[in-house]
């Protein structure tokens, strides 16, 4: 036999002793989740995100121009779809085609969710977009994470736009997956603010285990995870989906951070 194949047979079938094999990296054991919020409007930024590295979660607008594409190519590419489910506000700014309001009753609120999973394929999960007064309200609430849990397997994400926040509360009461999001990327759309909000993303994950941050299809936040997702190793966390983050840790709370006004 030629010397190449015995020595690749003895690495093998582990004939060398222990101490000439080298040792594996340990995968990092810090975690995050990213999501990227607002998807539909603007079909050159929907396409840089689709195209961003790993298991970043595409949140796209119901009845935008581009929901119904941007949703087929990001599965299509293996990025989990989210329903950026519109509610509304407590300073009135129009969320958009398709929101919940606090007047709503059950069958309507029913009908309205599924006006919207029909315009959003691929879905395996909501998150709010807006909704600091709809996400108030403990009765409205219960009734939308009844209708989520009727409509099977799909998760939450409680963007945590602002403190009232009932939808945790809500979504275990349930039975419904949830998390909650710990930072806005780009809450402040600098360079040097955006780095500093990654920084603390991962310095979270790594004190708590994980952590979910948030950006928006601005030019500046896509710039960042372009620079950021292929380093991630080297700051010890790993990005992985919000599918397999609900499997490993429990429902947690957020604090509070200032709802993004994107378009």
């Amino acid at each position: 036999m030629a010397k190449g194949p015995l020595l690749a047979s003895v690495l093998l079938f582990g004939l060398l002793p222990a101490s000439l094999v080298p040792a594996a990296d340990p995968p990092p054991s810090a975690r995050i989740a990213l999501i990227i919020d607002d998807l539909g409007n603007n079909r050159l930024m929907d396409e840089r995100v689709v195209r961003l590295p790993g298991a970043v979660a595409c949140a796209i607008l119901p009845h935008t121009p581009h929901a119904t594409r941007i949703a087929h190519e990001a599965h299509r590419l293996g990025k989990e779809v989210l329903l950026h489910l519109p509610m509304e506000s407590l300073n009135a700014q129009a969320p958009g085609p398709g929101a919940l309001d606090t007047s709503m009753f059950e069958q309507e609120l029913a009908k309205m969710l599924d006006y919207n999973l029909a315009n959003v394929p691929h879905v395996v999960g909501v998150n709010n977009h807006m909704g600091s007064s709809f996400m108030a309200d403990a009765a409205r609430i219960a009734l939308l994470m009844r209708e989520i849990h009727q409509r099977g397997s799909l998760f939450f994400i409680d963007s945590r736009t602002h403190a009232t926040s009932v939808a945790i509360d809500a979504a275990r009461a349930i039975g419904v997956p949830a998390l909650s999001r710990d930072i806005f990327l780009d809450h402040e759309i600098t360079p040097t603010a955006i780095d500093r909000q990654m920084r603390a993303l991962i310095k979270l994950a790594h004190s708590r285990g994980y952590a979910v941050g948030i950006g928006h299809p601005h030019s500046l936040t896509l710039a960042a995870l372009e620079r950021w997702l292929p380093l991630l190793d080297q700051h010890g966390v790993q990005l992985i989906s919000l599918s397999s983050m609900l499997d490993t840790f429990p429902i947690k709370e957020a604090s509070p951070w200032p709802v993004s006004l994107s378009p």
